[in-house]
């Protein structure tokens, strides 16, 4: 049990990290910049071609980043705590399958090329999986439960994966418009598509707060839960509801961004503990924190091109993936 003034302690660490992080990824990058040039930038700006790049590119990546960052963590938290697998995240609820399959579809059949219209396609495809692993892990006698929640997530991203793919063979000229997109991205997003999407996944921070004593005594268990006179499928409800939004939301700016749901929350409770009312606002700093280590990383692997920030992830996640997969955690 950790104490909470030591808990405090820890926040206020990783808060002064995160907003190091932030500055990091807005002075760094392929147009050379220093921290004074960046502090010029925005106290007494020119039309220079670095202050334009700070301004224009540099910070609305870096608050994209830590945004869906956040969001990504605190999905997380609540899809390990809803399925009572250490090694869920977002991407089994279908989510990400979902998103990008409704993206391909715009593409291959109707041209669509706006990465403003990929958003809203994406935030559209991720809420109609979302509803359709409920619907089906609803299903049964005994309701919803965790191994249903986990199996029907698994079939819908199965789904919606070997339908974009299909699409995506019967046409090449569409791979290569979405593939970066696909691969997951905070690259050329501006502040336009982060704004539209906010006010949702704000809710969605904000519902995840709320619920947080809710989901300690979820934890406990099914039957502990109903004893303690908690509904559960409300909760449960309310918490994938929740998901969608951050997630979802997420996918809609970025696109499928792996591993950082699998990751963030086993690193938050080795910090700061089991508790979800310090561990789901924690899992969002360290959520932030891992997205924009990746993607500063992202520039500079192969650079002057830029490697998708969903690779990065991927690199670090995967090596954790499997140590979690064959030792826990």
């Amino acid at each position: 049990m950790i104490k909470p003034q030591k808990q405090l302690m820890i926040y206020i660490g990783t808060t002064l990290f995160l907003l190091i992080c932030i500055g990091l990824s807005i002075v760094y990058g392929y147009t050379d910049t220093s921290l004074r040039t960046a502090v010029e930038a925005f106290t007494n700006p020119t039309q220079s071609t670095e202050h334009l790049v700070l301004q224009t590119i540099r910070l609305p990546r870096a608050l994209i980043a830590a945004t869906v960052g956040a969001s990504l963590g605190m999905a997380g938290v609540l899809m390990q705590t809803l399925t009572k697998n250490p090694l869920a995240s977002p991407g089994i609820f279908g989510i990400n399958a979902g998103g990008g399959f409704m993206v391909v579809v715009a593409v291959t059949l109707f041209g669509v090329t706006s990465l403003q219209s990929f958003t809203w396609l994406a935030f559209l495809g991720a809420g109609l999986a979302a509803v359709g692993v409920y619907v089906i892990s609803s299903v049964g006698n005994n309701g919803l439960t965790p191994m249903k929640l986990t199996l029907a997530g698994a079939a819908i991203t199965a789904m919606f994966s070997s339908f974009t793919q299909g699409l995506l063979v019967l046409n090449e000229s569409a791979l290569e418009q979405v593939l970066f997109w696909l691969a997951g991205s905070v690259q050329g997003r501006s502040l336009d598509i982060l704004q539209g999407v906010f006010p949702y996944i704000f809710i969605g921070w904000t519902g995840s707060i709320l619920i947080a004593g809710k989901m300690n005594i979820l934890a406990m268990g099914e039957d502990v839960a109903k004893g303690l006179g908690l509904k559960t499928t409300i909760i449960k409800f309310i918490a994938l509801t929740i998901v969608v939004l951050l997630a979802g939301g997420s996918v809609a700016i970025a696109g499928p961004i792996g591993f950082v749901g699998i990751v963030v929350p086993h690193l938050s409770r080795k910090m700061i503990g089991v508790n979800h009312k310090w561990l789901i606002p924690y899992s969002g700093m360290m959520g932030a924190i891992l997205l924009l280590v990746a993607d500063i990383g992202a520039r500079y692997i192969i650079m002057p091109q830029e490697v998708p920030v969903g690779v990065m992830t991927a690199v670090i996640g995967a090596p954790f993936f499997v140590y979690v997969a064959r030792k826990g955690f």
